[in-house]
């Protein structure tokens, strides 16, 4: 089973701090958030976890094609690439605290497809149109891998038909694994693509601690946020949410924040979700509850899992903790 884990880049120490623990306990993966006004820079703190590490892969977890220029993003993977000696992998989304946070709307299914298709063109050094704009890379020599962010069945379906890979953002319950992949692997099969050539992440959030119910105290302002996009604000019933905690959920929708904090920890409770979201979003407490959470996602079909720590109780501490206690016997 393959693992990854992204976060937000608040400071070069913790960058400088997970990218080492990544390479250390042997994480497939390692990615940075784009999140404008909650971290740094994604492409400069991109740049720094490519120089230091030497085995994970480095990938954007993720971008939008609103705030960034296809051919601009494009270009700035193409260098991360070249850093990594071939590790980087271009994560885009709709957009969700990208966008929102700088007062942007967030892109269509239609036009995340699209935008992938020609950012995929430029990979291969070949020119490119999108919305009558020409651009060409003609200094790249090897393609990174481009990655969709879904969780709405349209995105899910345009990742199928375009994408190498999608960060499905659905949860890790087996109907939720079974109904996202399903989506997608129709997609892939009416595009006429292979199904071995789209790779498909689970993406959950991480909080490993010691103590357990630190963990658990912690996670419920991450939930808020994957909530929001995760599960949306129309037609729950296509997100696969039970018919009484639809009003609940909106309401989440209507009040959390896309720069989360505490009171998105007492929202999740009060609205009584934390059950429910923790149990679909979330692999939170004690190395043995994470590893049970884990093989429980294994055994319900996910094959590969991106976990944020954006928001854990101690992000460095919750990668060590995982990567010790947890990746090892999930992979034995």
């Amino acid at each position: 089973m393959e693992v990854g884990f992204f976060f937000w880049p608040y400071n070069p120490g913790l960058i400088e701090d997970l990218a080492d623990r990544a390479d250390r306990y042997g994480y497939d993966m390692i990615g940075i958030a784009d999140t404008p006004g909650n971290a740094m820079d994604p492409w400069v703190s991109a740049a720094l976890a490519a120089r230091l590490t030497k085995k994970a892969r480095v990938a954007l977890c993720v971008t939008n094609l609103v705030t960034r220029d296809a051919a601009v993003s494009a270009a700035a993977i193409a260098s991360i690439d070249r850093i990594s000696e071939g590790r980087a992998v271009l994560g885009i989304g709709a957009g969700h605290s990208g966008t929102r946070n700088l007062g942007r709307s967030k892109s269509t299914a239609k036009e995340l497809g699209e935008g992938v298709t020609f950012i995929k063109t430029l990979l291969r050094g070949e020119p490119a149109t999108l919305d009558e704009a020409t651009a060409h890379l003609p200094w790249v020599k090897k393609p990174s891998k481009v990655f969709v962010a879904a969780s709405h069945p349209l995105s899910l379906a345009a990742a199928g038909r375009t994408a190498d890979g999608v960060f499905l953002n659905f949860g890790l319950g087996g109907d939720n694994i079974a109904q996202s992949t399903a989506t997608v692997a129709k997609a892939i099969s009416e595009a006429g693509r292979a199904a071995e050539d789209v790779e498909m992440w689970q993406i959950a959030a991480l909080d490993c601690a010691v103590d357990g119910d630190v963990a658990r105290d912690k996670v419920g302002a991450m939930l808020a946020f994957l909530a929001g996009y995760v599960i949306g604000d129309k037609n729950l019933e296509s997100r696969g949410v039970p018919e009484h905690l639809r009003e609940p959920l909106l309401e989440l929708r209507r009040r959390y924040s896309t720069r989360p904090g505490d009171a998105d920890i007492r929202l999740v409770r009060e609205l009584g979700l934390f059950d429910y979201l923790s149990g679909r979003l979330a692999i939170c407490g004690t190395p043995e509850q994470c590893l049970a959470r884990a093989l429980a996602a294994k055994d319900a079909g996910a094959k590969r899992l991106m976990l944020t720590v954006s928001l854990a109780s101690d992000p460095v501490r919750t990668v060590e903790l995982f990567g010790e206690h947890v990746l090892p016997r999930l992979r034995g």
